[in-house]
């Protein structure tokens, strides 16, 4: 018997820059004195920017395996973890994804830096997992 599976796929690149968002923060007291950590005014204007390239799909609630490529201008070593979370956390702001949960981002397989010098970006492919 012959069965067909559909397989949920969205793939679309970001012409920008990675930036990460640990690497840089800044830490400001707020009016009651106490001391927070928040994103840096680079991250918030890539975080802003990153909105004119995301899709505009139905929030995904699903396993999915987000594999990203990021193009960086040099051989500049780059924690690959701080690209994810960047990526993530901007994909749940644009309700991309419901969450960035273990529940939903499975996995990022097929994920890697390399250097594009004249191209900076990331190169998202979003997959739906069968989970069994």
């Amino acid at each position: 018997m012959l069965e067909w599976v559909v397989q949920m796929e969205y793939k679309f690149t970001i012409p920008l820059r990675p930036i990460t968002k640990k690497n840089s923060q800044r830490i400001i007291k707020d009016g009651s004195g106490k001391v927070r950590i928040i994103p840096s005014a680079a991250y918030k204007k890539y975080e802003k920017q990153c909105g004119t390239c995301i899709p505009h799909i139905q929030t995904i609630d699903r396993p999915v395996n987000v594999k990203a490529v990021y193009y960086m201008p040099n051989r500049r070593r780059v924690d690959l973890i701080n690209l994810h979370e960047a990526l993530h956390d901007i994909l749940v702001h644009y309700k991309v994804l419901a969450d960035d949960n273990c529940k939903i981002i499975v996995s990022t397989d097929g994920s890697y830096v390399d250097v594009d010098k004249w191209e900076p970006r990331t190169e998202v492919t979003i997959t739906e997992v069968e989970t069994g």
